[in-house]
């Protein structure tokens, strides 16, 4: 069996690709190494049954050929990262929005089962902790470019749940929150990297905004359990899920955490979003899944605490 993942030398991609390979899959991974990188991968492209190709989800071509070579699709290409987004609006829409399109396309001309990768953002600025699947979004205006991402994700849900809907095509959604683990980049604004890599090197932790803001940060290795879960259930089908940690820390508490596992004597420094950015940006306060759904549909819970995850990333920063 060969399972395709778009973004597949990515950070949550390359976990993937590990997992299936030891499951005994054949791998495919294409990704165009814009967020991505062969070190991600390097470790798997010597074992058999793992390709690498390099190319973009918006080649129609591309993707109408490793598709219909493929038995299964993760979607995980998208355009990510806070600082990214706030870079390149016009990127992230035709990316998340045109790439999704093309992927699924392909996915439907092949009858192939799919699973799009989503996001928590969708939830956009609602306060109704913890966000349910069926939770109305709250988005901001069209001034601030960050929504361009919550809305091109809903857009790819949108379209997802249509083929489903119209041609019976396979799909699956999985809504990722904050993600974290070893081989995880900080280069676009990604917190606990960022952390890591300053708190070792002896230099201030940047808080941005308030720090009094929280997340839920989810291992990587529990969030790809869910996804080879999810995708071998056959009645996940059809529905969004939601897919993260549910235990709540405020960033600026982040910080401290890291500087104490570390060992370190750096210290924080707090900086206003629209210096850290460039342009104003708006944030979210709280950004808690609820995991109901999930744990009803393929009994799936976080097992990774986040201190355990922490002592990861660091152990993998120092080597």
């Amino acid at each position: 069996m060969k399972a395709l993942i778009t973004g597949g030398a990515g950070f949550i991609g390359s976990h993937l690709a590990q997992r299936l390979l030891d499951d005994g899959w054949e791998v495919v991974a294409v990704d165009n190494l814009s967020t991505g990188s062969r070190a991600n991968v390097a470790h798997l492209s010597r074992r058999d049954g793992f390709e690498l190709i390099i190319g973009d989800i918006r080649d129609k071509g591309l993707m109408d050929e490793w598709v219909r070579r493929s038995d299964v699709v993760y979607h995980l290409a998208a355009a990510v990262g806070v600082q990214l987004i706030a870079d390149s609006p016009v990127h992230t829409i035709e990316t998340n929005i045109g790439g999704t399109e093309i992927v699924l396309a392909a996915a439907n001309k092949y009858g192939r089962k799919i699973l799009l990768a989503s996001s928590s953002e969708v939830y956009g600025k609602s306060v109704a902790v913890p966000f349910d699947e069926d939770d109305d979004f709250v988005l901001g205006s069209t001034s601030f470019s960050r929504w361009a991402y919550a809305c091109s994700k809903a857009i790819d849900e949108f379209l997802g749940l249509a083929y489903h809907q119209e041609y019976g095509l396979p799909v699956v959604i999985g809504r990722f929150f904050n993600t974290i683990g070893p081989r995880q980049t900080g280069k676009y604004g990604m917190v606990v990297p960022r952390f890591v890599e300053a708190a070792l090197n002896g230099q201030a932790l940047e808080v941005f905004g308030t720090g009094e803001q929280t997340r839920c940060f989810c291992y990587v290795g529990d969030l790809v359990e869910a996804l080879v879960m999810l995708m071998a259930s056959d009645t996940a089908v059809g529905r969004a899920y939601n897919i993260g940690s549910d235990e709540e820390i405020a960033i600026s508490a982040l910080a401290d955490r890291v500087i104490e596992m570390t060992t370190s004597r750096s210290g924080k420094t707090f900086i206003p979003y629209d210096v850290a950015y460039g342009r104003p940006i708006e944030d979210m306060m709280r950004r808690v899944p609820g995991l109901s759904r999930i744990r009803g549909a393929i009994g799936w819970r976080p097992r990774t605490s986040l201190e355990e995850t922490l002592a990861l990333i660091i152990e993998d920063k120092r080597e």
